[in-house]
């Protein structure tokens, strides 16, 4: 169709960067994803970066192919997501230095310069460590003159990708709830925090609300995109965040959102902290809610990998319906998860099984044990959150790419005795989101989203059982792990 209204969606994973063009209601008219290129830096024990020109390069590269699937729309705005705790930092002429995903931990050296973690705690919502953007700009102060003699400021990468298409820099709300830089209550960047990490508030940006207009997007990247030059540049938001706008949710209710790690949300209107500093508290996209959170840890992405070493080739459905042929429960996995209630995280992980290998044992299983392990460690959380608040409903939201297996689905249905419910754009949430975004912005009608899917607990006591397996076989892998 020509001169069909679109929108334009940039979405920086941990994984991997998708550019996305869907009309404005919704609808995904075209999408292309390629892995982020993460590089090793060997100056620190566990370091990674990625260079901000080539991701750059590989973003337009990815637009113009997901325009050429949708060839006459008329783009009427952009707007971008990405990974929390990744930054990336600009110089003093405007410069992209270095990109520092979320995964790179250069930080973890002078975590000790952290006096009283309970009170930074306390301001962020979070439990100071590496993962965190503050710790990853001293990382670079300590070991990399040569670009902290350059450095100016820095900003999230959904916040860089929009900057790059407007010139405004600026930072957005729920992507500060990351920075350790950030009074989470207050609405703003904390002057006591600054002075912890010893880093000069002068340094940080303008806050700016998801959905602030920043303008038109420059004319040299509207010639690169191919696109018009009247096209407006919005403020998106933490890829976390913007899943969770696709499912709309009402306040207190609990979202699951399934990608390469499995944040298990709940909607509040009031700053919520943990008395044993389990969870993290963000802010949400609007003026006045807040997440919070406990998180599976990394868990689609094991999956994701698993597949390919078990079903290189084969379509989901091949494995869901494999699936539902392992009748033998034959092993039980523990692959490095996250439980809140822990204080120190898996380092080994694998497969338990009984020798000699019986002939029952299929990929099947494999993989079955594995979303087993998710299923369980969401489970887990989910009463870590709800050690911290009560959650009365009797469902749950899901959204995210892990949740299109509809055993895993009726694994945390069985699990948390909750209804489990999908709606239709469960899949590409984080884009969805950002049309929900761009809409509000531009004054268009809302999306109008609908349930595709309940998933009804059941009664199940073999899973009650091999729940109490799961969890000896999580404690053996925490004994292996010291």
């Amino acid at each position: 169709m020509t001169n069909q209204e679109a929108y334009i969606v940039i979405d920086i994973g941990t994984g991997n960067v998708r550019v996305a063009v869907a009309s404005t209601s919704g609808e995904i008219l075209g999408i292309e994803r390629e892995n982020l290129q993460n590089h090793k830096d060997h100056q620190y024990p566990e370091a990674l970066y990625f260079d901000p020109d080539a991701l750059w390069q590989q973003i337009i590269r990815l637009a113009k192919k997901a325009l050429s699937a949708a060839p006459g729309v008329k783009v009427l705005a952009l707007t971008a997501t990405s990974q929390r705790e990744g930054i990336v930092l600009l110089g003093k002429q405007g410069e992209s230095l270095i990109g520092l995903p979320n995964i790179d931990h250069r930080g973890r050296e002078w975590d000790s310069m952290i006096a009283d973690k309970s009170a930074v705690y306390q301001l962020t919502g979070r439990y100071p460590t590496s993962l965190f953007s503050a710790l990853k700009i001293v990382g670079i102060q300590h070991r990399r003159p040569e670009i902290w003699k350059e450095f100016k400021t820095f900003l999230s990468i959904s916040d860089w990708v929009e900057y790059k298409l407007s010139g405004v820099v600026h930072y957005e709300h729920s992507q500060a709830s990351e920075t350790l830089l950030y009074d989470v209550a207050k609405q703003e960047w904390s002057d006591e925090l600054c002075a912890v990490f010893q880093i000069d508030p002068a340094v940080l940006p303008e806050l700016t609300l998801s959905g602030t207009s920043l303008g038109v997007i420059l004319p040299a990247e509207a010639q690169a995109f191919g696109i018009d030059a009247e096209a407006k540049i919005i403020v998106g938001g933490a890829d976390t965040q913007l899943a969770i706008i696709s499912t709309q949710p009402l306040e207190n209710d609990v979202v699951i959102v399934s990608g390469t790690t499995t944040p298990i949300i709940k909607i509040t209107g009031e700053y919520i902290t943990d008395e044993q500093e389990r969870t993290w508290t963000s802010r949400h996209t609007d003026e006045h809610s807040f997440i919070l959170e406990a998180n599976a840890g990394v868990t689609g992405l094991n999956y994701q990998r698993l597949k390919e070493i078990f079903y290189p080739v084969e379509a989901y459905e091949v494995i869901e319906r494999e699936l539902q042929e392992v009748n033998h429960f034959q092993c039980i996995a523990s692959l490095g998860s996250l439980v809140a209630d822990e204080k120190k995280p898996l380092t080994r992980g694998g497969f338990i099984f009984d020798a000699p290998v019986s002939h029952l044992l299929t990929r099947g299983s494999f993989v079955w044990a594995t979303l087993w392990d998710i299923a369980c460690s969401i489970s887990e959380n989910y009463k870590s959150l709800c050690g911290v608040t009560t959650h009365e409903q009797d469902y749950i939201w899901a959204c995210g790419g892990g949740v299109q297996s509809a055993t895993l689905r009726q694994f945390i249905a069985n699990l948390l005795q909750k209804r489990v419910i999908i709606r239709n754009s469960y899949r590409q949430s984080s884009v969805v989101g950002g049309v929900y975004i761009c809409n509000k912005a531009l004054g268009r009608e809302a999306i109008a989203p609908y349930i595709l899917e309940e998933t009804i607990p059941q009664q199940n006591e073999e899973h009650a059982r091999l729940y109490q397996e799961w969890k000896k076989t999580r404690a053996s892998f925490i004994q292996i792990s010291g």
